[in-house]
């Protein structure tokens, strides 16, 4: 089923308001909290990681021909660059004479030199230059580019599969998210001390917003009323504002979302797009181990928006409160696991899309041990 559009959420918002409900799953998950300090799992997550097509960066981080994002990607080293010829290609960052990575960071640049030995590779990976070539006789400088893993551009994302997909993964049913002409206008990354699937979890339910953000976001919310949709293996999550109330007398051709609500894309399977007032916050949470996640975040702005000022105002909100408590609330968890206060996490009907994450996530982890 396609997504619902702004005037049926809308809908459904005013509907649970007047009722006093929210979208409800059809069942109760209890994951066992060994899934979340266990090496072992950690291990087939990153395989599977290596699977499946993952969120790499934003394509507004690579704007133009010669732009590239290097970062660790499931524990390998990977660079994406946009080419001479406009498309985005990915390989793994390592020199083929001894492994140095050949780039960091992000930027533009003609070509990517390694610093250990000044090998020289084109945007498209080859091998262009070899410092006293004669010292390497017989080497074939065709067979010795970077190597190169599976990119592709889908709905202002770039996607980066490493090894033979196991099934399409977040791009099943993947609508067009963020639009052209949106820039990143801050980038950030950080580590916590939690697993990658607590730091996701936060964002998948509206039913600790009067508790956890009970300062923050509750002010401007509403507790436990969420519209939630699932497609593929991902899923989406309306946060409304109370002031869409302000859209009850409006004939519905002419209701808005924009201000009214937050969407909030989860993307299988460890990426988040939020679309807020006034800006769009994409979060990508990179396994560390077990018990650590590095935070990789880009934040754009909607070609709407107006002012920058307006765009990092409203970052800062989002940044400073809601964010924050989530984080701790996730590393207040991952402190809990080291007794045997719990053997499962129990998941209710109230979180139908961390419901719908963890039904997928088991369903790949099966497919990934009978491939």
């Amino acid at each position: 089923m396609p997504l619902m559009n702004d005037t049926q959420v809308i809908q459904r918002v005013l509907d649970h308001a007047d009722a006093k409900t929210t979208d409800l799953g059809d069942t109760v998950w209890r994951e066992p909290v060994e899934n979340y300090r266990s090496a072992e799992q950690f291990a087939r997550e990153m395989a599977l990681f290596k699977r499946l097509p993952m969120v790499f960066c934003p394509s507004a981080a690579l704007p133009n021909n010669g732009d590239y994002v290097a970062r660790t990607l499931a524990g390998a080293p990977i660079v994406a660059v946009r080419g001479d010829d406009g498309v985005v290609r990915a390989f793994h960052n390592a020199c083929r004479h001894r492994g140095m990575m050949v780039v960091e960071g992000s930027g533009n640049a003609r070509g990517f030199a390694c610093r250990y030995h000044a090998w020289a590779y084109g945007l498209d990976g080859s091998l262009r230059y070899v410092p006293g070539e004669e010292g390497f006789p017989g080497m074939d400088k065709e067979a010795h580019g970077l190597v190169p893993v599976h990119a592709q551009e889908r709905g202002g994302l770039i996607f980066v599969t490493q090894g033979e997909a196991i099934s399409e993964g977040a791009l099943e049913g993947l609508p067009d998210l963020i639009a052209p002409g949106q820039t990143v206008f801050e980038y950030s990354s950080f580590t916590d001390d939690a697993n990658w699937k607590l730091l996701l979890e936060t964002s998948m339910e509206g039913y600790h917003i009067k508790a956890l953000h009970n300062k923050s976001f509750y002010p401007f919310g509403f507790d436990n009323l969420n519209v939630v949709e699932t497609y593929g293996t991902n899923s989406r999550i309306v946060f409304p504002f109370r002031r869409i109330e302000k859209l009850r007398d409006k004939p519905a051709n002419e209701r808005r979302a924009e201000g009214m609500l937050t969407y909030v894309y989860q993307l299988f399977p460890n990426t988040r797009l939020a679309t807020l007032s006034n800006h769009y916050l994409l979060v990508i949470l990179e396994p560390v181990s077990p018990t650590q996640s590095l935070w990789v975040i880009y934040r754009l702005q909607t070609p709407d928006a107006g002012a920058l000022e307006k765009s990092k105002k409203d970052a800062a909100f989002v940044k400073d409160n809601g964010v924050i408590e989530d984080r701790a609330a996730a590393c207040s968890i991952q402190q809990g696991l080291a007794g045997d206060g719990n053997t499962h996490f129990t998941f209710g009907r109230y979180e139908k899309a961390a419901v719908h994450f963890h039904q997928n996530l088991r369903a790949h982890l099966d497919m990934l041990a009978g491939s």
